[in-house]
């Protein structure tokens, strides 16, 4: 099963920045669009920022725009969500995933079997 390996959360203050990783050796990455979701504690899961295959086409959801840019590196089969001025509600398990190449407008129809174990997020107030 392929699996993400994400990374680079943590604990920062209210303002902060943080830079997640997401990377795969067993998918053909260039393939596919990519996305980060974020679930917060009852809530559901939702689509934070996608990126096509080729990473010329973004999207992000209206609560973080201005604040993350979502790039990769296919290369590196590597996957980024920079997150500046973070704020308290950003607080989240942050999970990426591969979607379809016409998907990432939207951040719809994630492929749900390549889920990792995500990376934590904390913004404290």
């Amino acid at each position: 099963q392929v699996q993400m390996v994400e990374s680079g959360g943590g604990l920062v203050q209210e303002g902060g920045s943080l830079t997640l990783s997401c990377t795969t050796s067993e998918l053909t990455f260039d393939d596919f669009a990519m996305g980060w979701f974020r679930q917060a504690p009852g809530k559901e899961r939702e689509g934070v920022s996608c990126i096509s295959h080729n990473g010329r086409r973004t999207y992000y959801t209206d609560s973080v725009k201005g604040r993350f840019t979502i790039s990769r590196d296919n290369a590196k089969s590597t996957l980024y969500l920079q997150m500046n001025s973070l704020k308290p509600e950003d607080t989240a398990m942050y999970y990426c995933t591969a979607l379809p190449r016409s998907s990432y407008d939207g951040c719809s129809n994630p492929f749900n079997y390549y889920w990792g174990q995500g990376t934590q997020v904390t913004v404290s107030s």
